[in-house]
């Protein structure tokens, strides 16, 4: 059931984050990709705060990705990691390219 939650959201074309709502590195993840002009429907957020699956959603990220802490962000299928890999994607000037190569902006 969680294998199926996950990998029905990550899209090719897509930025999926798996957030918790309350979580700092997750705000902080989202308010870097808020300040891209995303396509509609590019950038989905899933908050699985209280999911009726959040252990066994973290358990398969964890399995998938090798982290099993929120936020995990995926730029089309690729897992890019978590908040502070998103914050130093964008301080790299990785970020933009990425997203532009999915045409997700």
């Amino acid at each position: 059931m969680a294998e199926d939650y996950v990998e029905s959201k990550i899209q090719p074309d897509k930025v999926v984050l798996f957030i918790k709502a309350t979580c700092p590195y997750c705000i902080s993840a989202q308010d870097v990709l808020k300040g891209y002009n995303f396509k509609e429907d590019r950038l989905q957020i899933y908050d699985i705060t209280g999911h009726s699956q959040m252990k066994d959603i973290q358990d398969y990220l964890q399995k998938k990705t090798g982290a099993r802490t929120v936020p995990r962000v995926f730029v089309g299928t690729e897992c890019v990691g978590g908040g502070s890999d998103v914050q130093q994607l964008e301080k790299d000037g990785l970020l933009k390219g990425k997203l532009s190569a999915i045409g997700a902006i």
